[in-house]
């Protein structure tokens, strides 16, 4: 297997082609079981029959965690939306039928996302009074068994030559509430400074899926509270902000 060919550079790993597979090479440091656990999430997600890169295998690589995956000639949808931006309302759809094709779908042994967010508020540097009123509002959320992508964003999605798309990174895959995968896909865009983006694809979503829009705002603290956890320092002011925010307006 040859890593002469590097494709991405992402925090804590490097991502390889060789031919038709990809190698995602992880660092010494990175977890066995986050590792695992992402694998696992992605032959979950290509059970549910979802376009997904077929998983190849998982190795050791020089004392480092490997996972391979099909190789799809492409290009993410993100390029696409630069490379055209008189384009970018049709490709905004394309994202939002792809996600709610994604939500149709069950895989009933993925991580549940309301334990996941339980979890990730308790680790938050937000005070305990915040802390109490986001787990009260987490516990009076709809309880659903939707399959949530968890990161997905534009650079998630490889359009094939042919028009084929596919769907990659499941590492935080859970089952839950899509209007919470929802929420963290319109909180990337803010993230990213595409607040206009940002906008036009939540009010997309939500005319589509007939969904309010007043719902899914409602989870944008606890979605922001959990983010705030990767403690990135360039977001951190902006997330616990919005985590603060018990009536998001």
């Amino acid at each position: 297997m040859k890593l002469d060919q590097i494709i991405a550079v992402r925090t804590n790993k490097k991502v390889y082609r060789d031919e038709n597979v990809i190698i995602k090479l992880f660092d010494e440091n990175y977890a066995a079981s986050d590792v695992l656990n992402e694998a696992l999430n992605h032959a979950r997600a290509e059970e549910t029959g979802l376009r997904v890169p077929k998983l190849v295998e998982v190795l050791k690589i020089d004392g480092k965690w490997a996972i391979v995956l099909e190789y799809i000639e492409g290009k993410t949808l993100q390029q696409l939306m630069n490379e055209n931006p008189a384009k970018k309302e049709e490709y905004l759809k394309l994202f939002v039928d792809l996600q709610m094709e994604i939500h149709t779908m069950r895989s009933p042994l993925m991580t549940k996302l309301r334990d996941k967010m339980r979890r990730k508020i308790s680790e938050s540097k937000l005070d305990a009074t915040t802390r109490y009123d986001l787990h009260t509002r987490l516990e009076a959320m709809p309880r659903h068994a939707k399959l949530c992508h968890g990161d997905f964003n534009p650079s998630n999605v490889i359009v094939t030559e042919a028009g084929e798309c596919f769907v990659i990174d499941w590492a935080h895959a859970t089952q839950g509430n899509a209007s919470a995968d929802v929420a963290r896909t319109y909180l990337m865009f803010c993230l990213s400074g595409e607040e206009k983006l940002a906008e036009q694809y939540l009010n997309l979503f939500c005319k589509k899926a007939d969904t309010a829009k007043q719902y899914v705002q409602k989870w944008l603290p606890i979605v922001a509270a959990s983010q705030s956890v990767k403690g990135n320092p360039a977001e951190q002011e902006l997330l616990l902000r919005w985590a603060s925010v018990v009536d998001y307006e």
